[in-house]
């Protein structure tokens, strides 16, 4: 299916986006609505949230240019330092500017 990228078929696609995406958030609350959570449950929901911050951070270290790197380390650095999230990532998005700004 292919669809043309006129106002209409991108405004189409934005609303298909949206839908797919209320679906899956809501069904996933719908779902887990019927499921008792027991220690096991917790620990795999737990799990499953550092496993999608793990493949969304491989790639980027393995393929990543110098400022993704530069990014990467000052994130981790500043986060085991600090032990705060926000203060981190916005320390690794200054390392990015920084870096791709020099290159």
């Amino acid at each position: 299916m292919t669809v043309e990228t006129t106002t209409a078929g991108i405004l189409f696609l934005i609303l298909v986006m949206t839908a797919v995406t209320l679906v899956t958030r809501f069904g996933g609350v719908f779902i887990m609505s019927f499921v008792k959570i027991n220690p096991r449950i917790e620990s795999f929901i737990n799990t499953m949230a550092s496993s999608v911050l793990i493949a969304i951070i491989v790639p980027m270290a393995v393929g990543g240019d110098a400022g993704a790197l530069a990014a990467l380390a000052v994130t981790a650095i500043t986060m085991l330092a600090l032990r705060k999230p926000l203060p981190a990532i916005a320390a690794g998005i200054a390392a990015a500017a920084i870096v791709r700004f020099l290159a």
